[in-house]
């Protein structure tokens, strides 16, 4: 039986840094070799070193891993593809030492990663495919929209306020838009307002049309079904729904609601 190296990726834009790691198991020490950074070329030279690796030693398999962050799934979709086992580790269930670390450094956290490779005190984040991701990453670029709008409706609500305007009625409705153009204030006042009215205008627009598109993501047969299920439930409409499926996933990797909630 092959023993299983393990190789922690501290992964950035910048740089990766990796570190090997063999454990004992109580019968003979943990072994640390291996730890090496590059700047350039960045999964190239990973895949090369790890193909080195087992090249060099024929009784071993490899198992590397990073921390979920700004690089998304592309060092594993690439690793992968090469035939090499990799996993990305959920930050938030990682057996973290007591005390947490003192101080940045990137040698340090490839090794932190290779111990919970080696002792599986983590989670694996769950890999969507490429259309998944695509819609995942549609519906984030919605609510980031929705942010902004309510940023906007938040500053223009605040702007009349300090300049003596308050609307004590239901907010952004149409009475509301309303009011709020026939303000008597300065010239440049008056440009303000209108300058965050467009805004809003606009953002609001660009979100009705993302919700169009949406529904017809929720349509396709590859959604269409699980959709239907989950608008059932009371407070769930399209747009939570999609979130949920292209956040999840499989369901079925859940074998109960508490496992899912954790």
């Amino acid at each position: 039986m092959n023993k299983i190296i393990y190789i922690g990726m501290d992964v950035h834009s910048s740089n990766f840094t990796l570190c090997s790691f063999e454990p004992g198991y109580g019968m003979t020490e943990d072994k640390i070799f291996g730890q090496v950074q590059f700047k350039e070329d960045l999964i190239k030279n990973t895949e090369k070193y790890i193909c080195n690796l087992k090249s060099q030693r024929k009784d071993i398999d490899i198992v590397c891993g990073y921390e979920a962050g700004c690089l998304g799934y592309v060092p594993y979709r690439e690793l992968t593809k090469s035939g090499i086992n990799c996993m990305i580790l959920a930050p938030s269930t990682m057996a973290v030492q007591k005390g947490g670390k003192k101080q940045k450094n990137d040698f340090r956290d490839a090794l932190d990663i290779a111990r919970c490779l080696a002792s599986g005190a983590y989670k694996a984040v769950n890999i969507p495919d490429i259309e998944d991701e695509d819609v995942r990453d549609y519906l984030r670029m919605r609510d980031d929209h929705q942010t902004a709008l309510k940023q906007i409706k938040q500053r223009l609500n605040a702007f009349c306020l300090r300049h003596g305007f308050q609307y004590d009625k239901s907010k952004w409705t149409l009475a509301h838009i309303q009011w709020i153009k026939r303000l008597e204030c300065t010239f440049k006042q008056q440009e303000i307002i209108n300058e965050y009215l467009a805004t809003y205008e606009a953002l609001k627009s660009k979100i009705e049309a993302f919700d169009v598109r949406i529904e017809d993501f929720a349509s396709n047969e590859r959604y269409a079904d699980k959709v239907k299920k989950l608008v059932c439930i009371k407070g769930i409409q399209t747009n939570t729904a999609m979130s949920f499926i292209s956040e999840v996933g499989d369901f079925n990797r859940f074998r109960t609601a508490e496992q899912m909630a954790l």
